[in-house]
């Protein structure tokens, strides 16, 4: 008896744009305003802790020096 194939990972939400370049000062990703900690740890973190911190984003950007974000 053979088993029926698992059925393909769930798709995780990321914030990801592939602009993968940390500020050094704030520690953000200028891309997605994520911690590398944050990044390194995601496909683990529950659901409800990935919401949370993509709630959080936005807020995030003006930790970043506006000439580093093109503006």
């Amino acid at each position: 008896m053979s088993q029926s194939p698992s059925p393909p990972p769930r798709a995780i939400a990321t914030p990801c744009v592939q602009v993968c370049v940390v500020d050094g000062p704030s520690g953000l990703c200028l891309g997605c305003f994520r911690t590398l900690p944050e990044i390194a740890g995601w496909s683990k973190l529950t659901d409800e802790r990935r919401a949370e911190i993509m709630a959080e984003l936005a807020s995030r950007r003006s930790r970043i020096d506006p000439a580093k974000l093109g503006g």
